[in-house]
């Protein structure tokens, strides 16, 4: 069986929300829309989203580290969403795997929101009806798009290539492959409901400085105080 999903690495994710751009832009006029945005540019600002970039610091200074994590539907092989739905809107396609909303069944109760663990469903307060990601399905399989381009539109905005898209059952895809060699892993596998999507962890690298970078005034971890000026005594 076909499992399409994505892989985000989250070593490269610069937290750009290029990801979160191109997702608004093309599901708000796709077969998904439309996504809407109130008031986007006040002090709360309030809309639905697809796909959502989450930064948090992890560590202790001068130890640290910050950390972009994207986070989408993940598709998951056993989605609780869809056996609490009371209508049948939220389904499973047998095809891809892919985990798609039915709007015309859809009656806003919320039901599929408060099982999935992940947060990753809202309610598009004017349609009042649940909404997530969803692969970009009419893009996917769009023949009048060029084979390079039937991918989510989040794969292909990503500058730095830290969302790569494929089958996770085909051991020979590129997704596949990255989950081997780069040791991925689920989003709270302890859940059960075995999600497809895959993130790459973090590879913490040490920063090496020359001496006189280290010692400059406008080096953070320059704990020791600014370096003395040419002539003078600290």
């Amino acid at each position: 069986m076909t499992q399409l999903a994505l892989v985000i690495d989250l070593n490269v994710c610069v937290g750009c929300h290029a990801c979160v751009t191109s997702c608004k832009e093309w599901n708000t006029s796709g077969e998904a829309g439309f996504m809407s945005d109130d008031n986007p540019y006040d002090r709360d600002p309030t809309g639905t989203f697809f796909n959502r970039v989450q930064t948090f610091e992890v560590g202790e200074f001068p130890d640290t580290q910050t950390v972009h994590f994207p986070k989408s539907c993940l598709h998951c092989e056993d989605p609780p969403c869809v056996p609490v739905c009371p209508t049948g809107a939220s389904y499973k396609r047998p095809e891809d795997g892919i985990v798609l909303v039915d709007y015309d069944k859809c009656i806003g109760c919320k039901y599929c929101a408060w099982a999935c663990p992940y947060g990753v469903r809202e309610l598009d307060e004017h349609q009042k009806v649940m909404k997530k990601c969803t692969l970009c399905v009419d893009r996917i399989y769009d023949e009048k798009l060029p084979e390079s381009e039937r991918k989510p539109s989040c794969v292909l905005a990503c500058p730095t290539n830290a969302r790569l898209y494929g089958d996770i059952h085909d051991e020979e895809s590129i997704v596949s492959k990255a989950i081997r060699e780069a040791a991925g892993y689920q989003l709270m596998p302890e859940w059960g409901t075995q999600p497809a999507n895959h993130y790459l962890p973090r590879r913490k690298t040490e920063a090496k400085l020359p001496g006189d970078v280290a010692g400059r005034t406008d080096n953070p971890l320059n704990i020791d105080g600014p370096a003395p000026v040419s002539g003078q005594a600290r």
